[in-house]
């Protein structure tokens, strides 16, 4: 497993925990952030909740080295497990902060968006990357980042895969907060521990309220996100994005 989970004074720290490789996520870190998130709605002892990365980027997305071993049926396996851990995340029933330095980049991205606040360093970017891969956004990307910015914001960031550094993610009411890089994880713990020692329980009830009055739910968003992705591995441009990536190329696509 390499996410490494921490507690002290009724905050959890969860770290994505594979720092060499830009904490890019694996099947097993899908597995364990689903399981870790279900387990921390139930800690009592847990009153916030910290998400970041190991070294020098919170999370440049999905393990791409992997993504061409998939077939339909473990393809469709595979991204049941990123909506388990996206879903478990997003109704983790303690306020969630995270804390993004460097790539925050496709999957990256719907992690640090699908979480309460974000706390961000001066390093850090997002990237709606997806496309270069030759897939739609998935993780529910779309659902969060169309509330944060309005729809045709959301658009630009997923049709250009632009990068959207630190300053004008928190101008665009994405951020919470911009820090110096040595002083993330010491901002981040601070207004964890702020929360923790606030009223949680009406915290908790707060949460749910904000998350009563988007239409479509996430949950019905996932299910058409994960028909789309699903058919999109099935296309050439999938498959040159991939390949791609592997030979540090500029990808071919070609529509089909």
């Amino acid at each position: 497993m390499t996410i490494s989970v921490s507690r002290e004074n009724g905050v959890a720290t969860v770290k994505l925990d594979r720092g060499d490789k830009l904490n890019a996520l694996t099947a097993d870190m899908y597995e364990a952030l689903a399981d870790t998130f279900a387990e921390l709605t139930f800690d009592d002892a847990v009153r916030a909740v910290i998400l970041t990365g190991a070294g020098r980027a919170f999370c440049a997305g999905s393990d791409v080295g992997k993504m061409d071993s998939y077939d339909v049926i473990a393809g469709r396996k595979r991204t049941s497990t990123h909506q388990r851990m996206i879903k478990n995340l997003h109704h983790c029933e303690k306020p969630v902060i995270a804390a993004i330095r460097g790539p925050v980049a496709g999957i990256g991205a719907s992690l640090a968006l699908a979480c309460d606040l974000i706390v961000a360093s001066e390093t850090a970017y997002l990237l709606m990357a997806f496309k270069n891969v030759g897939i739609p956004p998935d993780g529910g990307s779309v659902y969060f980042l169309a509330q944060y910015v309005g729809i045709a914001k959301a658009k630009e960031l997923v049709y250009t895969a632009r990068r959207l550094p630190a300053a004008e993610a928190k101008d665009l009411g994405i951020v919470m907060k911009v820090v110096a890089d040595a002083d993330l994880e010491a901002e981040s713990l601070k207004l964890a521990q702020e929360i923790a020692g606030s009223a949680t329980y009406a915290l908790r009830m707060a949460k749910r309220m904000f998350q009563s009055i988007y239409t479509p739910t996430l949950e019905q968003l996932l299910e058409i996100e994960n028909l789309a992705v699903c058919t999109a591995r099935l296309t050439h441009d999938h498959k040159e994005g991939i390949a791609a990536f592997k030979e540090k190329r500029p990808p071919k696509f070609e529509g089909r």
